[in-house]
């Protein structure tokens, strides 16, 4: 069952190891869960899903878990820079491997994501074709949790 017609958009990303993909190809899983941030505050609102998260993972091992700043095309230049600051503040290469930069018209992806706002994160639950099957905004609470098992269910 698709979400609302809305598909992910075909967008290169890079993992801050350094290694290109591209989305939704790219991804990972069977289903692969996406933490779409537009902000730099937003890492707080990404950080707090992580416990969870964890546990989700071990849990359903189909399922793979991506950070996606999403930066716009404007900041190219600087992708070094921008990327490897993150990257020198993130001990654990696999925390490094599922944080993929996309720097990109950010207007286009958040049209073809329907995304209405960047005032909190959007969680995408994705197969690798880009259909979207989950959606829900903002940081972790015990009731998006719960939607999101049922959706994973």
């Amino acid at each position: 069952m698709t979400l609302n017609n809305a598909s992910f958009p075909i967008v290169e990303a890079r993992n801050l190891n350094g290694r290109t993909l591209t989305l939704p190809a790219g991804f990972g899983g069977e289903r692969n869960l996406a933490l779409v941030a537009f902000q730099r505050w937003h890492q707080v609102q990404v950080d707090s899903w992580f416990p969870y998260l964890e546990q989700q993972m071990a849990a359903y091992p189909d399922l793979r878990v991506y950070e996606l700043p999403i930066i716009s095309n404007f900041y190219n230049l600087a992708r070094p820079f921008i990327d490897g600051g993150m990257a020198s503040t993130i001990a654990n290469a696999a925390v490094r491997d599922r944080t993929l930069t996309v720097y990109t018209d950010v207007n286009r992806v958040r049209s073809a994501l329907q995304i209405k706002s960047t005032a909190s994160i959007t969680l995408l639950l994705v197969n690798r074709e880009g259909t979207i099957f989950w959606r829900e905004s903002g940081g972790y609470s015990p009731a998006r949790a719960a939607l999101l098992e049922r959706a994973l269910g």
